[in-house]
């Protein structure tokens, strides 16, 4: 299988290792490893996938757009992106996952899956193109 051309897999595209330290000393700290099972941890991250979800629920396309640096949204936004990263990150601590290597290889299945000059322009799923 060849490499996607744009991201060599020597080249790390996210580091949360050090992150994934941080949580698990801040769960350490309050002894709150012990509820942090992949089962509790999924349940949590897609709670806090809703909250961020409600934010955008019956914003118009161009709001959305906006969402990010809009006064009323911004740090909403950010906090409810900030709560998704850490479950998502420390749920792959937790399950032994790297998520450097998850992410190359999902970028790699990804531009296989949908070829650039079949895919261009188009919403349609891989098994569609």
């Amino acid at each position: 299988m060849t490499k996607y051309k744009d991201v060599p897999q020597t080249q790390p595209l996210i580091d949360v290792a050090p992150l994934s330290r941080a949580l698990e000393q801040f769960a350490n700290d309050r002894d709150w490893a012990k509820f942090h099972s992949p089962k509790n941890l999924v349940m949590a991250l897609t709670g806090e996938v809703g909250e961020l979800t409600e934010i955008f629920q019956w914003m118009t396309e161009a709001q959305s757009l906006a969402a990010g640096t809009n006064p009323g949204t911004s740090q909403a936004v950010k906090d409810e992106l900030a709560d998704v990263q850490l479950y998502l990150v420390r749920l792959a601590s937790v399950l032994g996952i790297d998520l450097n290597e998850a992410v190359h290889d999902k970028l790699q299945k990804n531009a296989e899956k949908y070829p650039a000059e079949k895919a261009k322009g188009s919403s349609k799923k891989y098994t569609e193109l």
